[in-house]
C-alpha cells in the first residue's frame, strides 16, 4: 500500500536555500543553486521508505548525496547529437558534451551499436584475468595516432582522475624518487593523489586534507596568474613561468627527489589556457636534464577537441607519460595511461590493475570513436567549426553593447574560453574592473539555460567554456553563438 505526505514546508526548504545561496562558493563548474520543489508530495511504499513515483526530481534532491553540484536539477533523458531532452519536455542545444566527454555527441550510432554489439559476447573480463579482444583492437587503433611512436605501452582504467593516479603511482616506481610538481591552476581529478596535483579551486580540496605529500605547484605562463596584462608576451610569459620552475627545484624539492611534472598542455577547469609551444619545450628540456618524467594529461584536451588527435602535438614535445580520458569512448567510462615499454618493462607484475579497469564494452565504444574520427573527417569540422566560434565571440568582444565587459577569448579548436571583466578581483589584477557587473560568467550561463543551451562556467575567473561536440553543424554552432550573445547582452542590460 502506498501513502503520500507533504514534504518539508516550503518557508523552511526556501531559508535553507538562501543560505546556501549566501554560501555557496563563487563561479563553481556548476553555478545554479538547487531550488526546491513546492508543494512536493512522495510516495511511500508500506514498509515505510519513499519511492520516486510521487515527484522523482524531489526524490533526487532528497536522496543524492548534497557533494554533487548540478548546472539543472532536471532529469535528462535522452541524447541525440548536440542536443538533450529533459522530462519537462525542455530540448537544449548541448555545449558541454558531459565536460567534454561526447566528442562526437550523444549517443552516435556507430559507437553505440558496437558496444550494443559488445554487450552480447562479453561484457566484463577483469584485466588480472586475461587479455579481451576490445583492448587488443583499441591498442592497435591508438598506436597509429599517438603524438609520438615511443608511446607503445597501454594501461585502460575507468576515470581520467584513476589515470592520472596511475601515471603518479608509476613516475614514483620508475624513477625512485617521490615528489610530483604540477601547475598553479591545473585540474587533474578528485581522488586523493589527482586532488594533491589540483591546484585550480581550492573548493575541490577544502576539508578533505592532509593530501597525498609530495605534491609541489609553479606558475602557469598565464597573464593573470603572473599579475600582469593580458597583452604580455607570450615570450615574457614563459621566461617568467621557467624561472619560478627553476626556483622551485632549488628551493622546495630538488630534482633528485622529484619524479615527475604533471600538466595539462590546455589549463582546462583552470580556464581553458592554452601553454605556450616554448614552454612545453622548456619542461621537456628540465626533465631531460635531470632525469624526471614529464606527464601530459590529456583528459580534456585529448581526442580532437582542439584540433589535433592530441594538444601536445602542436608543439612536438614527446611525453614520457601521457593519460586520456573523457572523449576516448564517447560516454563509456574508460581512461589510458601510455608511457614507452622501457619504462613500463620496470613496473612489477600485480601493481597495476582494477576490478572494472580496461572494459571491453568500453574498449569496443573506443574502437569506433577511432574509426568515426578517420571516416567522418572529425578534425576537419573542428577546425572549421574553431574559427567560426573564435570569429563570432570575438566580433562580440568588440560589440558596443557589451561595452568591454569580454576581457578575453582563448582556446584551440573546439576547446574556448571567454572571460568576462570583474569587480571582484584581487586589488592587485590589472584587469580588475569596478564598474563591471557582478558574477557575469554564471548568470549568462544560467540565462544561455533558459534560452535553449547548456553551457558551463570554468576556474576562478570569470570564465565561460565552450565545448560543443566536435561534429557540431556550422547551424547549431550559429544558433548556439547567437544564444551566448543574446544572453550577454541581455544580462549586461539589466545592471
Amino acid at each position: 500500500m502506498l501513502t503520500r505526505f507533504k514534504s518539508v514546508p516550503s518557508r523552511c526548504m526556501r531559508a535553507v536555500y538562501l543560505d546556501n545561496l549566501r554560501t555557496t562558493p563563487r563561479n563553481l563548474i556548476y553555478h545554479a543553486p538547487r531550488k526546491p520543489a513546492s508543494n512536493t508530495t512522495f510516495e511511500t511504499h508500506a514498509r515505510g521508505y519513499v519511492t520516486a513515483a510521487g515527484d522523482p526530481v524531489a526524490f533526487g534532491q532528497r536522496h543524492v548525496t548534497k557533494g554533487i553540484g548540478r548546472l539543472t536539477d532536471a532529469i535528462m533523458t535522452k541524447g541525440e547529437g548536440s542536443y538533450v531532452h529533459f522530462h519537462d519536455g525542455r530540448r537544449l542545444l548541448d555545449f558541454t558534451c558531459g565536460i567534454g566527454v561526447t566528442n562526437l555527441g550523444h549517443c552516435h550510432t556507430k559507437v553505440s551499436k558496437a558496444a550494443a554489439d559488445q554487450c552480447m559476447e562479453l561484457v566484463h573480463c577483469q584485466c588480472n584475468i586475461s587479455f579481451h579482444y576490445p583492448t587488443i583492437r583499441l591498442i592497435e587503433k591508438l598506436i597509429p595516432v599517438m603524438p609520438d611512436p615511443t608511446l607503445d605501452s597501454f594501461y585502460f582504467w575507468n576515470s581520467g582522475s584513476e589515470a592520472v593516479e596511475g601515471a603518479m603511482k608509476m613516475a614514483r616506481t620508475i624513477t625512485g624518487r617521490q615528489n610530483i610538481i604540477c601547475m598553479q591552476g591545473g585540474y587533474h581529478g578528485r581522488t586523493y593523489g589527482a586532488m594533491a596535483v589540483t591546484r585550480s579551486k581550492t573548493s575541490y580540496s577544502e576539508g578533505f586534507f592532509p593530501l597525498m605529500p609530495g605534491a609541489f605547484s609553479t606558475s602557469f605562463p598565464f597573464w593573470h596568474q603572473l599579475g600582469l596584462a593580458p597583452d604580455t608576451p607570450e615570450e615574457e610569459l614563459v621566461r617568467l613561468a621557467l624561472y619560478q620552475l627553476d626556483l622551485v627545484l632549488k628551493q622546495q624539492t630538488s630534482p633528485s627527489d622529484t619524479a615527475a611534472i604533471i600538466i595539462e598542455p590546455v589549463l582546462g577547469e583552470g580556464g581553458y589556457i592554452p601553454a605556450p609551444s616554448a614552454f612545453l619545450k622548456g619542461l621537456r628540456g628540465v626533465c631531460d636534464a635531470h632525469g624526471i618524467l614529464l606527464i601530459i594529461d590529456e583528459v580534456q584536451s585529448g581526442f580532437g577537441r582542439t584540433g589535433k588527435m592530441f594538444n601536445v602535438e602542436y608543439s612536438g614535445v614527446r611525453p614520457d607519460i601521457m593519460v586520456m580520458a573523457k572523449g576516448l569512448a564517447n560516454g563509456f567510462p574508460l581512461s589510458c595511461i601510455v608511457s614507452r615499454k622501457e619504462l613500463t618493462d620496470k613496473l612489477k607484475s600485480g601493481s597495476m590493475g582494477g576490478t572494472y579497469a580496461g572494459n571491453a564494452v568500453s574498449c569496443a565504444a573506443a574502437v569506433a570513436v577511432v574509426d568515426v574520427f578517420q571516416k567522418e573527417n572529425i578534425l576537419d569540422n573542428v577546425n572549421a567549426r574553431s574559427k567560426e566560434l573564435i570569429g563570432a565571440l570575438r566580433n562580440l568582444q568588440t560589440c558596443p553593447e557589451v561595452g568591454g565587459n569580454i576581457v578575453d577569448v582563448r582556446g584551440q579548436g573546439l576547446m574556448v574560453g571567454v572571460e568576462f571583466a570583474s569587480p571582484s578581483y584581487p586589488a592587485q589584477d590589472l584587469v580588475l574592473n569596478r564598474s563591471a557587473p557582478r558574477g557575469l560568467a554564471s548568470r549568462v550561463a544560467e540565462r544561455c539555460m533558459e534560452k535553449g543551451m547548456l553551457i558551463l562556467t570554468a576556474s576562478v575567473y570569470e570564465v565561460i567554456r565552450f565545448i560543443p561536440p566536435l561534429n557540431v553543424t556550422a547551424e547549431d554552432l550559429k544558433k548556439g553563438c547567437e544564444i551566448f550573445a543574446e544572453a550577454v547582452k541581455e544580462v549586461i542590460r539589466e545592471v
